[in-house]
C-alpha cells in the first residue's frame, strides 16, 4: 500500500538552492510524494524553477509561518514533510521516512542538521544542535519536519508568524512526540559563513531566549533583520 506525502517549501528569492533542494527530494516504492511550493513574493527566478521541476506553487503574504501554513492547506496527503528550501535531504532518506510512516504514531521526526561545510566550526554547530534537540525538544526548521496531517490539524498547524514559527509548533507537538529520524538534513552554510560561525548561532540563541521571555515574534523579526 503506497502512502502519500506533502512536501511543503516555503520559498523567497531562493533561486540559488532551490533546485538542489528540489533535486533531492526523497524517492521510495511505497511512497508518494507532491511538492508544494509556497512563495512570499519571489522577484527572482524561484517560481520558474518550481514550475520547471513540476511542482504545484501557492502564494501567500511573505513570512515563513503563514507560507507553511498555506502549503499545507493546499494538499490532501495524510502526512506532511516541511522542508526549506535551502535544505535537501540525504540519499538514505526516503528508507528512513518510510520505516516512520508505517511504525510510527502520533509522533513527529526531525532530521539531523548537516551543513555543506567542511569547516570545523560547521560540525560544532551541528553537535551544537543536536545537544539542543535532545535537551530541550527545539529542533529547528532547518532540520525538517515530517507530521502526519492528523496530528498537525489536531494541534492547530503553524501560525502565521514571521519568526520562531519552528519552535511555536514543535513546542504544540511536545519533546516526548519529537523523534530523531536517522537521516541527515543537509543546510546550506551561506548564512553562516555570511554572518559568522559564532555570531549567527548567538543570535539565534539571543532570539530564542528573548521569545521564551515573552518578546513578540513581530519584534524579534525587527531584531533579527
Amino acid at each position: 500500500m503506497t502512502t502519500a506525502i506533502d512536501i511543503v517549501i516555503p520559498t523567497l528569492n531562493v533561486g540559488p538552492t532551490l533546485d538542489a533542494t528540489l533535486a533531492a527530494r526523497p524517492t521510495h516504492p511505497e511512497l508518494a510524494f507532491s511538492t508544494t511550493i509556497c512563495d512570499g513574493g519571489s522577484r527572482d527566478d524561484t517560481v520558474e524553477i518550481a514550475h520547471r521541476a513540476g511542482t504545484a506553487v501557492v502564494s501567500a503574504p511573505a513570512g515563513r509561518g503563514g507560507q507553511l501554513a498555506a502549503g499545507a492547506a493546499a494538499g490532501v496527503a495524510p502526512w506532511l514533510l516541511f522542508l526549506h528550501a535551502d535544505t535537501r535531504l540525504d540519499a538514505g532518506a526516503g528508507e528512513v521516512i518510510a520505516r516512520f510512516v508505517a511504525s510510527v504514531a502520533g509522533k513527529a521526526g526531525y532530521f539531523r542538521l548537516r551543513f555543506d561545510a567542511a569547516e570545523p566550526a560547521a560540525r560544532r554547530v551541528e553537535r551544537l544542535a543536536a545537544w539542543r534537540c535532545r535537551t530541550f525538544g527545539l529542533p529547528y526548521g532547518d532540520q525538517g519536519l515530517l507530521i502526519s496531517r492528523a496530528q498537525y490539524d489536531h494541534i492547530g498547524g503553524f501560525r502565521s508568524l514571521p519568526l520562531m514559527e519552528d519552535v511555536d509548533l514543535v513546542r504544540r507537538i511536545g519533546r516526548n512526540d519529537l523523534v530523531p529520524l536517522e537521516a541527515d538534513a543537509i543546510t546550506s552554510a551561506t548564512r553562516y559563513r555570511r554572518d559568522g560561525w559564532w555570531l549567527r548561532p548567538l543570535r539565534n540563541l539571543s532570539c530564542l531566549s528573548l521569545y521564551f521571555a515573552g518578546v513578540p515574534p513581530q519584534t524579534l523579526r525587527r531584531l533579527y533583520g
